[in-house]
C-alpha cells in the first residue's frame, strides 16, 4: 500500500513540475553546490524528487532518500 502512496505522490509533482517547474507543491527548493542547477521536492519525509529543467524536458536524477 504504501508503494502505491509513494508512486501516486512522484506522478502528481511531476505533474505539478510540468506546470509550475519552480514553485507548487512539494516545497521546491533550489539545490546548491555539486547539485546545483537542479531543484528539489520533498515526496515524503524520507524521500526527495532532484529534477532540473531543461528547455525541452524534465531530467530527474533520484526519486529516492534525501540528496545528503
Amino acid at each position: 500500500m504504501e508503494n502505491k502512496k509513494l508512486y501516486k505522490k512522484i506522478v502528481d509533482l511531476i505533474d505539478d513540475i510540468l506546470c509550475h517547474p519552480f514553485s507548487g507543491i512539494g516545497k521546491p527548493e533550489p539545490l546548491k553546490y555539486q547539485l546545483k542547477g537542479y531543484w528539489s521536492r520533498r515526496i515524503n519525509d524520507e524521500h526527495r524528487l532532484v529534477y532540473k529543467i531543461t528547455e525541452t524536458e524534465i531530467i530527474i536524477i533520484s526519486c529516492k532518500f534525501h540528496y545528503d
